[in-house]
């Protein structure tokens, strides 16, 4: 971690029949208040960025998975007000993080992902973290009014900004099920205080072929904004936003943009085998590059996650791979999939520091008990398409 910002909404499944959170309750989801902060080789990263750079989002405007929440996750103790900056260094470490964002404000790049009251970290550098609190010390009332149970777990959040607002997307469902929810905070600083605005978009089981969660938001040439989305069922959906980015737009405005064959006699209620989640719109150059992962995260050594990308002139699509292929149909190009060192990658986000792109995304450390954590690549662009420069 999602039928079925930004800134930086991948939160982060079963075997067929299971959502991206049904298929992994035997591997669970670490969140940042239960896991240890492991100190692992530093990912590569660029010098700090010299200016202000808007790290998630997906067009000019723009600032920067179907369950993630884990099987037997216990209610954390409300997280302690860490030191003040000047009283705390912080540590090269690489955070345990499900689906992260970033995005780079105030001299200093931001970290925002899955866990008790949304995850976030501040750094220089992207290389020395440090733990801030969690967005929500509660949960706003409407999501457990939404989601029955919901105790406070929420998924890929995503990070933008626009005009002075920060714009944080993030994801509440009920584990197993389309049983879900977008919901949006905003505050002027990346560190809040967050002025919770509700419910965005919401999944019904039996009403819905998708599923509301992973959201992110993108931005067309026009300046129009809207939301993509999704996990497992019918694929990934785009919707058009309002004005405000509160709400859809009137009349609404829907396309399906990626998704994988499902078995057509499954259950509307069941996720299928569609393994497709986690969407992220990234602009270059003439292009819009949708980023999608596919199979399962969360399984610990037996994940086997991956990023693959199509890319269209439109941002509604259609989004073609490197054949040629629909991503509605199946298609997608490999960006990157686990190895020796890594079981599974994907949930990722791309940013751009001191002119240079990044791919944001989680692995599961091959050498670490298969701990998911922090991961960043250089990205290269060759025949206009993404290929990964790995340290």
């Amino acid at each position: 971690m999602k039928m079925q910002l930004t800134i930086l909404a991948v939160a982060f499944t079963a075997v067929v029949v299971s959502s991206r959170a049904t298929a992994q309750t035997a591997a669970t989801k670490e969140s940042a208040a239960t896991k240890e902060l492991a100190a692992t080789k530093e990912p590569a990263a660029s010098p700090s960025a010299q200016k202000p750079v808007i790290a998630k989002e997906s067009a000019a405007t723009k600032g920067p998975i179907a369950t993630k929440e884990p099987a037997a996750a216990k209610e954390p103790a409300a997280a302690k007000e860490p030191a003040s900056p000047s009283a705390q260094k912080p540590a090269a470490i690489v955070p345990p993080a499900h689906d992260p964002v970033m995005i780079h404000a105030d001299s200093a790049w931001y970290l925002f992902h899955t866990g008790w009251g949304i995850s976030e970290w501040t750094s220089p550098d992207r290389i020395h973290w440090r733990l801030l609190p969690p967005v929500f010390a509660t949960p706003p009332a409407w999501t457990k009014a939404t989601i029955p149970g919901f105790k406070g777990h929420f998924w890929a959040p995503d990070i933008s900004y626009s005009n002075g607002v920060f714009y944080l997307y993030y994801a509440v469902s009920a584990f197993g099920k389309n049983t879900s929810a977008i919901g949006l905070a905003t505050a002027a600083s990346p560190t809040g205080p967050w002025t919770d605005k509700g419910l965005v978009v919401q999944s019904i089981p039996g009403r819905d072929l998708w599923n509301a969660i992973d959201p992110n938001l993108a931005v067309d040439e026009n300046g129009t904004p809207w939301l993509a989305f999704g996990s497992f069922w019918n694929g990934i959906k785009l919707a058009r936003l309002s004005d405000d980015r509160a709400g859809l737009s009137t009349p609404q405005k829907w396309c399906t943009i990626a998704a994988r064959p499902r078995d057509p006699d499954l259950n509307d209620t069941l996720p299928g085998n569609g393994a497709i989640e986690a969407p992220f719109i990234f602009k270059k150059g003439r292009f819009y590059y949708l980023f999608v992962s596919w199979d399962y995260c969360c399984r610990a050594e037996k994940s086997d996650y991956k990023i693959v990308v199509g890319r269209s002139e439109k941002i509604t699509g259609p989004y073609l791979d490197k054949q040629g292929r629909p991503m509605t149909q199946g298609g997608g190009t490999i960006v990157l999939e686990g190895d020796s060192n890594w079981y599974g990658v994907g949930h990722n986000a791309v940013i751009t520091d001191n002119n240079v792109d990044w791919i944001v995304f989680h692995g599961y450390d091959a050498h670490d008990k298969a701990k998911a954590k922090l991961r960043q690549e250089k990205l290269t662009w060759v025949d206009e398409w993404p290929v990964v420069v790995k340290q």
